[in-house]
């Protein structure tokens, strides 16, 4: 399952970043992002995590 953040919600709490640095970090923009080649990681566990806690609920899994 893909995994995104979509910047028009997120306002750069870090949350996602903090709960799963393997996957998500702050872009130098101050918004949370996927890192390169982690986008499908939408399975697992604690990235549906980070999303139900995500404050803007930014942070999109499709699939």
């Amino acid at each position: 399952m893909k995994v995104s953040v979509d910047r028009d919600v997120c306002y750069g709490s870090g949350d996602c970043a903090h709960r799963v640095p393997s996957v998500f970090a702050l872009a130098d923009s101050g918004y949370g992002t996927v890192l390169p080649g982690q986008e499908d990681s939408g399975d697992d566990p604690q990235v549906r995590e980070a999303a139900d806690w995500c404050p803007s609920q930014a942070i999109v899994i499709d699939g």
